[in-house]
């Protein structure tokens, strides 16, 4: 009980250290207190660990991979000033496109629910959701306060 009150607290002390390294190193660093705060919040077996981290950590970095690579090309061009200066054309597809990858990113997550359903259940699979969300408010949280 005392480690479910403590390690939030921890995590987000290392993840404040984090933002002093580089990039790469802070992903790493973001990316171990989550595998510890997830771990922590569901409870998994050794078992259901041993078959849970490979499938997470392989949808981890595709949606890493869709979030950071084709949303960051979306959003360099959604400035104020290129939407105003897009075509009707040009607007009708770059939405297409990141319809499209919203699209890729709602069928990664139904694929990890359904390649851990027969691991974890979907009980497990709901708290890993609810897992995932508060561990990012708590970063967001974390980083929004060390700008001020």
């Amino acid at each position: 009980m005392i480690l479910k009150k403590i390690l939030p607290i921890v995590l987000l002390l290392f993840t404040a250290l984090s933002f002093a390294q580089p990039h790469k190193e802070k992903r790493e660093q973001i990316k171990q207190l989550k595998v510890a705060f997830l771990t922590t919040e569901l409870s998994l077996t050794t078992e259901e660990a041993e078959k849970f981290w490979p499938i997470y950590n392989a949808f981890d970095e595709k949606q890493f991979e869709i979030r950071h690579d084709k949303m960051r090309g979306f959003m360099k061009r959604m400035d104020a000033e290129s939407v105003n200066k897009m075509s009707e054309k040009e607007a009708a597809a770059l939405l297409a496109q990141m319809e499209d990858t919203e699209e890729k990113m709602f069928q990664l997550r139904k694929k990890l629910n359904s390649d851990l359903r027969p691991i974890i259940g979907s009980v497990k699979i709901l708290k890993l959701k609810k897992a995932e969300d508060d561990f990012n408010r708590k970063l967001i949280k974390q980083i929004k306060e060390k700008r001020k």
